[in-house]
């Protein structure tokens, strides 16, 4: 890799550092002040766009259909791979069956034809590897990777090969992850946090499979043997499968190693696994999941945004790191270091192949339920009504392309950009151009997207807190629905 502008650089991450202690408070109108915030200092900042120059992968196909991604760095003597199998997400799991992609994917790992999962554990930690499957419950793809010396890479190829090909889903490990992973869904019940996920994701998807949140026991008793057998015989197949491979390896030398792995690996001769969009998300609304007792308030704000493709992907990940991106966002300094209402208080942003979500969440004290929510949204409204300042756009345009320069060093982020790039067909010289389309977005872009997205009319409020204190309140922001603990409405 070759950084053209070196001094712009080491600017741009003084400024990321600095930048923690010197954002510039929001406009007064927003009623921030700089209460708590320390001004240590400034940094020097060049205005150079950082110009970089990324290194190009290997690729090639198998006769399979599986696309290989080789990244050359022999810094150290490591090797990674990441393996990408569109089909094997739980997006594609059987409605009456959710749960049965990462159900699989998890068993994939505890056992094969030929090794036991004690034996496969084993044999890794003997020679400090890894080798993991994975399968998100909303997700399109399912995920292999793997790690090792350079000196393992051909039994650690072989464990990963044998656990993707011939996983034995034994009675034995059935039943024993049955027994795990119906403790744990018990378990996640008692978490504020995870029961202000399960009702924001069934309120901004519905019945689409990025409302998933988790499995239900019933789930669980219903896989078999049988069932995983096939989800993995129809779903596990190479067609649209990439496996990326970085690290103290040649590409010759991949392309050998990858062929005796994945080469036997039989394609299926299917369509490509088509995703929708969910329904459009109605008016806004306000959702209690009751939680008797709660000393603090889970709040999440939010609505449908983008898919990862959109051409607004830039402008509205710089829109979301400007209202919550850490500690320099609008909410920590309004929630946090203005009012000190909560520990954190942040934004996020979900995209996938499909449309997804801009979230904003804090956890605050109950008695300052009412307050968090007004804050939050006049936080959300000020990004709408007014353009942002020019000198807090510029901040965080220096820190998301700060943030992507340091990630340059990592093979493995490289390796995971070039992945991304694949899966979802974007240009070829799309991660070199970033940081120019970072630095072209304009205050009006970014209040263009606000209105567009983050529009008061589709934004949906759920709380999970102690009913008895803050139902009142929460009716002040619109018909309220409650639910308990258990997911279930109940009449108020």
């Amino acid at each position: 890799m070759r950084i053209r502008t070196a001094l712009a650089l080491t600017a741009i991450v003084g400024l990321t550092v600095a930048s923690l202690h010197a954002q510039a408070p929001a406009p007064a109108a927003q009623g921030q002040s700089l209460k708590g915030v320390v001004l240590k200092g400034k940094a020097p900042v060049s205005k150079d766009i950082l110009k970089v120059t990324l290194p190009k992968p290997q690729e090639f196909d198998l006769p399979n259909g599986l696309h290989v991604i080789v990244l050359e760095d022999h810094r150290l003597p490591l090797v990674t791979l990441q393996m990408s199998i569109t089909g094997a997400g739980g997006y594609y799991d059987p409605a009456d069956h959710i749960g049965l992609a990462s159900f699989t994917a998890s068993l994939m790992r505890e056992g094969t034809t030929t090794k036991t999962s004690a034996q496969i554990s084993q044999q890794l930690e003997t020679i400090a590897a890894s080798v993991t499957v994975s399968a998100g419950l909303s997700s399109q793809s399912g995920g292999l990777s793997a790690s090792c010396l350079t000196e393992n890479l051909d039994t650690v190829m072989a464990i990963a090969s044998d656990v993707l090909l011939n996983p034995a889903f034994s009675e034995e490990e059935i039943a024993r992850y049955k027994t795990r992973t119906k403790a744990s869904l018990l378990q996640q019940r008692s978490s504020p946090g995870f029961l202000a996920s399960e009702r924001y994701s069934r309120v901004i998807y519905g019945d689409h499979p990025g409302g998933r949140s988790s499995p239900t026991a019933e789930s669980v008793d219903k896989t078999t043997r049988a069932s995983l057998v096939e989800f993995h015989k129809t779903h596990y197949l190479p067609d649209f499968a990439v496996v990326g491979i970085v690290g103290d390896i040649t590409p010759a030398e991949a392309r050998k190693k990858i062929e005796g792995a994945f080469g036997a690996w039989k394609k299926g001769g299917l369509a490509r696994p088509v995703v929708e969009d969910p329904a459009p998300i109605g008016p806004a609304g306000v959702y209690l999941v009751n939680r008797p007792g709660s000393v603090q308030s889970s709040l999440s704000i939010g609505t449908q945004a983008i898919s990862r493709t959109s051409p607004d992907y830039d402008v509205v990940r710089l829109l979301n790191e400007i209202i919550g991106g850490g500690p320099t966002g609008r909410l920590f300094l309004n929630l946090r270091e203005d009012k000190g209402w909560t520990y954190g208080a942040y934004s996020g942003l979900s995209t996938l192949r499909y449309r997804g979500d801009w979230t904003a969440t804090a956890e605050v004290r109950t008695d300052v339920t009412e307050g968090a929510i007004r804050e939050t949204l006049a936080e959300i409204a000020g990004t709408r009504d007014q353009p942002l300042p020019l000198s807090a756009v510029q901040d965080k345009q220096r820190l998301l392309v700060a943030s992507f320069a340091l990630s340059l060093e990592s093979p493995q982020g490289l390796l995971s950009n070039y992945v991304t790039s694949w899966l979802y067909r974007l240009p070829a010289d799309y991660w070199d151009k970033y940081p120019d389309r970072v630095m072209a977005v304009t205050p009006a872009a970014l209040q263009a997207a606000a209105k567009k997205y983050l529009d008061a009319s589709r934004l949906q409020i759920v709380v999970v807190g102690d009913g008895s204190k803050i139902t009142e309140a929460l009716k002040k922001f619109g018909p309220l629905q409650v639910y308990d603990t258990e997911g279930k409405k109940v009449s108020q």
